[in-house]
């Protein structure tokens, strides 16, 4: 989903993009994204100083135990091309990479992909079960 001026969606999404799984087209209306595209600071998100020229941030679900293995202790959020604990959701299994580059690119896509993975699957287990 991509927000753009006088869709829908708040002002504060404009240019930013939210990953569903979405095989019909159609976003799911229950479902929190499995990854995003943030381009600018939000009110309650600053750690990553998005705001400067250029800058952006991809942020994954990828679980718990997995952000335990990517991450440094004490990862900086706004250290270029290196992962780190989602500022506000790393507690949820969260990761973040602020302008991913070569040490981080393959790695970001990958993990992207595993997250639509699971994503898929979890819609496939409600389907059949209801």
């Amino acid at each position: 989903m991509l927000p753009v001026e006088g869709g829908p969606f708040p002002d504060i999404a404009w240019g930013d993009a939210f990953f569903f799984h979405a095989p019909d087209g159609v976003m799911p209306e229950r479902t929190q994204p499995y990854g995003t595209i943030i381009t600018k600071d939000y009110p309650d998100d600053r750690a990553s100083g998005l705001d400067a020229p250029g800058r952006f941030r991809v942020n994954i679900h990828v679980g718990r135990d997995l952000v335990a293995r990517l991450v440094a202790d004490g990862a900086d959020p706004a250290a270029p091309d290196a992962f780190a604990a989602h500022p506000l959701y790393g507690a949820q299994g969260w990761v973040c990479v602020v302008d991913p580059g070569p040490s981080t690119g393959a790695r970001v896509v990958a993990l992207l992909q595993e997250a639509h993975d699971a994503a898929a699957a979890r819609a496939a287990r409600r389907a059949q079960h209801g």
